[in-house]
């Protein structure tokens, strides 16, 4: 049998590698020193050029099966590993067939459960690392995946800031479908709690546990982080005619939680107004170069985020979203934005960019709401920002340089 190797990205290098020595045997030459899991398989890391892959010993058939999943899974933007390649038809040379390899690209700066908690990781942090366990378990089944071994050991962490990402590194036994069943979700959700309590007990065993931890109550928190979670983002919510405030706030939550609203829906019945969010996770410069294409209007991603969420509940609110998302971002900036931003008296207008006035009485209309408890006219808002809040900004002036080019400068008023 003939070697055979099936990539994304041709990479002759990847011949050079001892394929036919079984991978517990392979060399310290070609290996890369990087702590590693758990594993059921036999996973080496190797170095390619500039590229540290890991590999990973497996059965032809699961080989491409995983291969074609973390594919997929890419494609859906699901914190996970990268697929790289699948190698077949390796044989030993006294001919002895082996078994084929999966490889995928080593997550840059991220570390296995195991070697965080070498480290005696602080109550605070251990708690993070399971927030973000709870956080990849939501977004894989808001994807209709069903991962089936969810596991510490099946997961890598990069730290984020003050927190931690979590990525899915083994999707062996996951199954995509278009929507999961609740059914489904808790199935998962009993095989984590089930696994978690025995890695943690493993850890607890060695001495890298803390003492007061408990490996149950532990995994029994993550599932309670993952229900939490779950709610927020799917939960259908219930207000009265006239609180489009909620809609705001319920956004505001989502944002906090790390997502963003991929489609907003709003009915009303005689109970009164019922919302329904999907929500996604988006790249970064999603929300200004999304704007920009419908508008125009060039921002930056905070605000443009804060811009996008007012035109989709437009949209929502004046059942539009079936409608060509051009048309109706053209129809929001005619007669929502405009008007707004054309209605700030002159002596007032320079001290903001219009995008920036028009975000910020936004903020005060919510506010404004929020403690009012219903919604506050947006005409209200902006008579209450131009007259409280807008005076008190900086104004913009310009000075003539020692080249006479007029550059703009920062002037406070005393």
């Amino acid at each position: 049998m003939s070697l055979a190797i099936t990539t994304a990205r041709p990479e002759s290098a990847l011949l050079d590698l001892p394929w036919s020595i079984p991978l517990e045997d392979w060399p310290e030459s070609v290996l890369a020193a990087l702590p590693r899991g758990i594993s059921r398989h036999v996973v080496r890391f190797v170095r390619l050029g500039n590229r540290v892959l890991a590999v990973k010993e497996i059965k032809s058939e699961l080989a491409d099966r995983e291969y074609v999943m973390l594919r997929n899974l890419r494609r859906l933007e699901v914190p996970s590993v990268e697929p790289f390649g699948v190698v077949h038809g390796r044989v030993a040379e006294d001919g002895t067939p082996l078994d084929s390899c999966l490889i995928t690209r080593h997550l840059q700066y991220s570390l296995p459960y195991r070697a965080l908690y070498s480290q005696s990781l602080r109550p605070d942090t251990a708690v993070r690392l399971m927030d973000a366990l709870a956080l990849l378990l939501v977004r894989l089944h808001l994807e209709g995946f069903w991962w089936g071994d969810v596991s510490l050991s099946n997961t890598l962490f990069r730290r984020d800031a003050g927190a931690f990402a979590a990525y899915l590194v083994d999707a062996e036994t996951g199954e995509l479908h278009q929507r999961l069943s609740d059914g489904q979700r808790e199935h998962d959700l009993d095989i984590a709690q089930v696994n978690i309590a025995g890695e943690l007990m493993d850890l607890e065993a060695g001495g890298f546990l803390e003492e007061q931890a408990d490996p149950f109550q532990v995994a029994a928190s993550i599932i309670e982080r993952y229900h939490s979670l779950w709610e927020a983002l799917t939960g259908t919510e219930r207000f009265e005619a006239g609180d489009r405030w909620r809609v705001d706030e319920r956004i505001r939550r989502l944002n906090d939680l790390g997502f963003d609203v991929d489609e907003l829906s709003i009915t009303t019945d005689i109970g009164g107004t019922q919302i329904q969010i999907t929500p996604k996770v988006v790249d970064a410069g999603h929300h200004s170069r999304r704007l920009l294409r419908l508008t125009g209007l060039d921002v930056g991603e905070n605000q443009a985020r804060r811009l996008l969420n007012d035109l989709d509940a437009y949209a929502a609110a004046t059942d539009r979203q079936g409608d060509d998302d051009e048309i109706v971002a053209h129809e929001w900036l005619t007669k929502i934005y405009e008007p707004i931003t054309r209605a700030v008296p002159r002596e007032l207008a320079g001290r903001l960019e219009p995008a920036e006035i028009f975000h910020e009485v936004l903020e005060h209309r919510w506010y404004m709401s929020e403690r009012a408890g219903h919604d506050i006219p947006i005409e209200a808002a902006l008579d209450d920002y131009v007259a409280t809040v807008l005076p008190g900004k900086p104004i913009e002036k310009s000075v003539v340089g020692v080249d006479t080019v007029e550059m703009p400068v920062i002037a406070w008023d005393d």
